[in-house]
């Protein structure tokens, strides 16, 4: 008896929860006051109030206390502000704080009025709302640092790179990284011509690798990167195979076809440079809603690809702006190392063309030069294995070895190609001295033998005074072949020397029977130089190219990454004795780039074809002579080894795309 007594009472009191549920949902559901989407039982024990985005979970206290299992289907929106529970009573032994913290909102009498229920619930939504709120402003604050923070690494890579085709590929990088977009492709704008075109620079595909080519196409408004160009305003186009009606442009689909690739939204947005130029196009495509995914066909087109969303559009806005201006100074910055790259190749041409000897010098030396440099950079050991040049110093090295000799300029041409010891027009003047002397020989012979036919001289006699004539032009035209012989770059034999010496005391008389020496002071001291063709002066005179280097390449603004030019061309002759010029500088005072410089110097100097003051010397012998120099104490022994053993000569390597010539 008594044990049905309590089943019937359990059952009683379940039919009686059941029945205050369901007065619950319906006095819930009629209250027009309160603006939910539904009102429902997803359990016998549980209500469910929703809202899109917001729920509310009403329940008995009992179930709180001892079947909590039954919310954990919520229990994520609970953690995530998005829902909350509200409890018919109250439960025992609970902190109603910690309640709080796991979900709770409010607590209602077991049997709640109409005004009750209704106060619980618009409480309850409104807190939700305003938790909402707070969640979304904290996760838009959050998103908004990060991308503030993403802006600001990209405007500190695109503005710090200088190489354009390194920063194209920098800007589409970034581009598609913000945006979510799968592959994109830049235009630079070429108005070299009446007709400004759209050369297609470079394209990134993330689903599809494959070999493409730069193109151009004419800027109009029958493509879309050529509208965008031509209207300075961005196109977002949801799907391109469905363009709105009335768009100019139309969409080429070969592209699609050739690679088997799917073009569905796109972005293009032109870039605009500081003087409100538009100089490139940035096309995004597909955008992504996982990034991580791959598009392998038109299936995960379908399922990933989206339309670029308005915060896409303004996050590339603002990256555009930053690119146009980087690419704008890149282009600059390019176009002054060509100016610079311009400069250089006319000077050293306007050297070549004072002194054709020596065509080809400037470049061999500065190819000499680089490759010796990068050998060094590579030592593992040694004095030198702490030696680095980077891209720039190889740049500013070049720069300086080609200018090396650009002081030539304030050197007399004259003495630039004095090939003989004797310049032309002094050579003219020795000849003419003698012709006259010949020509005075002739006279007074001549005048003697008529003075002996007036007196009826013998034959004999006649025929002496001829071969006098004969052997006195013979004799002059020997003593002239002498001066010939002394007038070449060589060195003179002990006999050769003394024939010059006794020429100089040789004399005439000119036509005012003044004495005149055959040869002036200074054709004797030309003459008399026993190494190469250039006298004293004339060798200090040739030796003052190199001041000459140094205070014309000194007044050149080359900037921070080239300012050494003028001291590294300007030391080149220097010597570690201190025996070299113009400084006398020792060993520890000469850069290292212009001892490099100086071996590569002397070698071409040795090696180069013949000139009219030397031949060409063999490999073997010119490395012979670096070791003599070596031993003298002028240039430095380890970079000698260096430039020996790995045969510098036999490996240079073509130089970067920022090389003068290359």
């Amino acid at each position: 008896m008594t044990e049905q007594a309590d089943s019937s009472a359990s059952i009683q009191r379940s039919a009686d929860t059941d029945a205050k549920l369901s007065r619950i949902v319906e006095t819930l559901a009629g209250d027009a006051r309160l603006q939910v989407d539904a009102v429902s039982r997803p359990h016998p024990l549980l209500v469910l109030i929703a809202k899109p985005d917001t729920a509310i979970v009403l329940t008995l206290a009992s179930v709180w206390e001892k079947n909590r299992e039954l919310l954990k289907p919520f229990a994520d929106r609970f953690a995530a502000g998005t829902a909350a529970v509200v409890l018919l009573g109250t439960p025992k032994g609970e902190d109603v704080s910690q309640a709080a913290r796991a979900g709770l909102a409010t607590l209602l009498s077991e049997s709640p009025t109409a005004d009750e229920l209704h106060l619980a619930v618009s409480r309850t939504l409104e807190l939700l709302d305003v938790r909402a709120r707070a969640n979304s402003s904290g996760k838009w604050l959050s998103r908004y640092r990060y991308e503030l923070g993403e802006l600001l690494n990209i405007a500190r890579a695109v503005t710090t790179e200088r190489d354009v085709n390194k920063l194209l590929e920098l800007i589409l990088q970034k581009s598609r990284f913000i945006t979510g977009a799968d592959a994109g492709s830049i235009y630079v704008v070429e108005s070299d011509e009446k007709t400004p075109k759209l050369r297609f620079k470079l394209t990134q595909n993330e689903s599809r690798e494959f070999d493409s080519r730069e193109f151009v196409i004419p800027m109009s408004n029958r493509s879309i990167a050529g509208s965008a160009a031509l209207n300075k305003k961005s196109i977002n186009i949801a799907d391109v195979y469905e363009l709105p009606a009335g768009s100019p442009f139309g969409f080429d689909k070969s592209f699609d076809e050739k690679i088997g690739y799917v073009t569905k939204s796109m972005l293009t947005v032109p870039l605009i440079s500081q003087r409100d130029e538009v100089i490139g196009v940035i096309q995004l495509i597909n955008k992504k809603k996982s990034p991580e995914s791959r598009l392998h066909g038109k299936q995960d087109v379908d399922a990933q690809v989206i339309a670029f969303d308005e915060r896409s559009e303004e996050l590339l806005g603002m990256l555009a702006a930053q690119a146009g201006v980087a690419l704008e100074n890149a282009m600059l910055y390019s176009e002054i190392q060509s100016l610079f790259a311009g400069f250089v190749s006319a000077s050293v041409e306007a050297i070549e063309q004072r002194d054709p000897t020596t065509s080809g010098h400037s470049r061999r030396v500065a190819d000499l030069t680089i490759g010796l440099a990068r050998f060094v950079d590579s030592e593992a050991k040694g004095v030198y294995r702490d030696t680095k040049f980077t891209n720039k110093d190889l740049r500013e090295l070049e720069y300086a070895s080609l200018l090396h000799d650009f002081g030539k300029i304030g050197v007399r041409e004259k003495v630039l190609v004095k090939a003989k010891k004797l310049f032309d027009e002094k050579l003219d003047l020795i000849r003419a001295r003698f012709d006259f002397v010949a020509r005075s020989i002739e006279a007074d012979v001549l005048a003697r033998k008529v003075r002996a036919l007036e007196k009826g001289a013998p034959k004999a006699e006649l025929d002496a005074l001829d071969r006098e004539l004969a052997e006195r032009r013979a004799e002059l035209e020997v003593t002239f072949q002498s001066v010939l012989n002394a007038n070449e770059p060589t060195v003179l034999a002990e006999g050769d020397f003394k024939k010059i010496e006794q020429l100089s005391r040789e004399t005439y008389h000119d036509l005012r029977g003044d004495v005149r020496r055959l040869l002036e002071e200074e054709d004797v001291v030309s003459l008399s130089v026993k190494r190469g063709s250039l006298t004293p002066e004339e060798f200090d005179e040739i030796r003052s190219h190199v001041s000459h280097t140094f205070k014309f390449l000194s007044q050149i603004p080359w900037g921070k990454t080239l300012k050494r030019v003028p001291q590294i061309a300007g030391s080149h002759h220097e010597r570690l004795n201190g025996s070299g010029y113009p400084n006398r500088l020792r060993a520890d005072e000469i850069p290292v780039q212009s001892k490099m410089m100086s071996i590569a110097d002397i070698y071409d100097a040795l090696t180069a074809s013949d000139r009219p003051y030397k031949k060409a010397v063999p490999v073997e012998k010119a490395l012979d002579i670096l070791g003599f120099e070596v031993k003298d104490g002028h240039i430095d022994a380890e970079l000698v080894r260096i430039f020996r053993e790995a045969r510098v000569w036999e490996k240079i390597e073509p130089l970067p795309k920022s090389s003068v010539f290359r």
